[in-house]
C-alpha cells in the first residue's frame, strides 16, 4: 500500500491505532451479544429446558439443514434482541433526576471498553503489536479505570429517586470498594515476580518462565519456582473471586438481587439505557477474563509448543490471537456456569468474605512471595 508508506510516522500510528480500535470494538460487541445467547443456552441445559429456538430469518431460515440448525441453536436471537433494545420506548420517569439518570448508563459502560485498550490480545501482525495502547503502567491504568465503573452504578441508584435502586447503588459501592482492595493486592505478587507493570512484559515473562498461576508448568524446575507455586495459585484464586464481585455476578449480585430489590440500580431503566448497563456487565466480564488470562495464564502463549515467541508470520500471529481468545472463552464459560449453580450470598457474608478473608489472605500472600524471592536470591 503505497499510500500508507507515504504517510508520516504520526499519521501511520493514528491510522493503525484507529484500525485496532475498530477490530477490537466490533468483535467485542458481537461477543457480548453471543455471550448472552450462550448464557441462555447454558441455563436451559442446566435446568433441562430447550432455550432460545424460535427466531428465524425469512431467507436464511429456509435453507435446508443450515437454516433449521441455526434457528434451533438460537443464532439469530442476539440480532433481534439488539434491534428490540433500540425500538422499545425510551421512558424516563417523571420523578428521576434526569441529567444523572441519562448520564449513569454511559459512565457504567465506557470503563469496560477502556480497560480492553491496554490488554495484549496477541503478539504481532506484521510490524504491529496486537494491543491498542502498550502502556508501561498498564495494570495501574486498568485498576484506575475499573474503579470508575462504580460511579455509574451509584449514580443510577441516586438518580432513580427510588428506594430499591438507591439500596442497590449503596450495596454496589460498598461491594466494589471492598473487593477492589483484595483484587489490587492479589496482583502485587505478580509484579514482585515479574518486576514490571507492563502487561506485554508480564506475558513475555510467562513465556520464558512458566505461567504465574503455576510456574512449574513450562518454566523449568527450581527451588524458587517450587515455592512460588502456592503464591501464584492463591493470587489467582483471590483475583478470580474478586472478579465475580466486581462484575456483580452471582453469587455476588447483591446490587441487583431481583428477589430483594426488584432489579436494583437499573429498576427504572428501559430501552437502550438498560441495554447499556447490560452491555457494560458482559464487557466487564470479558475484561476480567482477559485480565486473568494475561496476568496468570500466559496470555497468548502456550508452553511446550514453540508458541512463546513473537510471531514471525501472519498465521502465527493469528494463532496467538486464537489462543488468547480460547483462554478468555474458558473463563467466560466459568462465569456463566457459576451463575446457574451457586446461590446468592447474604450481604453480611459478602462483606465478611471480602474484609476478613480475602484481604488478609492477599496481604499474607504478598509477604510470603517477597520472602520467597528474598530467601532464594532472585
Amino acid at each position: 500500500m503505497a499510500w500508507l508508506d507515504s504517510l508520516t510516522p504520526q499519521a501511520q500510528f493514528a491510522f493503525f491505532t484507529m484500525l485496532k480500535i475498530a477490530c477490537v470494538l466490533g468483535p467485542l460487541l458481537t461477543l457480548v451479544a453471543y455471550a448472552v445467547l450462550a448464557e441462555r443456552k447454558v441455563s436451559a441445559l442446566i435446568q433441562d429446558r430447550v432455550g432460545p429456538n424460535r427466531v428465524s430469518l425469512p431467507l436464511i431460515g429456509g435453507i435446508p439443514v443450515i437454516g433449521p440448525f441455526l434457528t434451533k441453536l438460537g443464532f439469530w436471537h442476539p440480532l433481534v434482541d439488539g434491534v428490540k433494545s433500540f425500538i422499545k420506548e425510551d421512558f424516563t420517569p417523571a420523578h428521576v433526576r434526569k441529567i444523572y439518570f441519562w448520564l449513569a448508563p454511559a459512565i457504567a459502560l465506557v470503563p469496560a471498553f477502556l480497560v480492553i485498550a491496554v490488554i495484549p490480545f496477541g503478539s504481532t501482525l506484521g510490524s504491529q503489536k496486537m494491543v491498542i495502547a502498550d502502556l508501561n503502567v498498564g495494570i495501574l491504568y486498568t485498576f484506575g479505570i475499573v474503579s470508575l465503573g462504580v460511579y455509574g452504578i451509584v449514580l443510577a441508584g441516586y438518580a432513580a429517586n427510588s428506594k430499591f435502586p438507591f439500596l442497590g447503588g449503596i450495596r454496589s459501592s460498598a461491594q466494589m470498594i471492598s473487593y477492589e482492595l483484595a483484587m489490587g493486592m492479589s496482583v502485587v505478587p505478580v509484579f514482585l515476580v515479574v518486576g514490571d507493570l507492563n502487561l506485554s512484559k508480564i506475558i513475555e515473562h510467562q513465556a520464558h518462565n512458566g505461567w504465574n498461576v503455576f510456574p512449574l508448568f513450562g518454566g523449568g524446575f527450581s527451588l524458587q519456582t517450587l515455592l512460588l507455586v502456592p503464591c501464584g495459585m492463591l493470587s489467582f484464586t483471590i483475583f478470580f473471586v474478586a472478579a465475580f464481585a466486581e462484575t456483580n455476578r452471582l453469587p455476588f449480585d447483591l446490587p441487583e438481587s431481583e428477589s430483594e430489590l426488584v432489579g436494583g440500580y437499573h429498576t427504572e431503566y428501559s430501552s437502550m439505557k438498560f441495554g447499556m448497563f447490560f452491555i457494560g456487565e458482559y464487557a466487564n466480564m470479558f475484561a476480567g477474563a482477559a485480565m486473568m488470562t494475561t496476568l496468570f495464564f500466559g496470555g497468548w502463549t502456550l508452553p511446550f509448543f514453540g508458541l512463546d515467541q513473537a510471531a514471525d508470520s501472519v498465521w502465527k500471529g493469528l494463532l496467538h490471537i486464537g489462543i488468547f481468545m480460547a483462554k478468555m472463552f474458558a473463563f467466560m464459560g466459568i462465569f456463566i456456569w457459576v451463575r446457574w449453580m451457586l446461590p446468592r450470598f447474604r450481604y453480611d457474608q459478602l462483606m465478611d468474605l471480602g474484609w476478613r478473608r480475602l484481604i488478609p489472605l492477599a496481604l499474607a500472600n504478598i509477604i510470603l512471595t517477597a520472602a520467597v524471592l528474598a530467601l532464594t536470591d532472585r
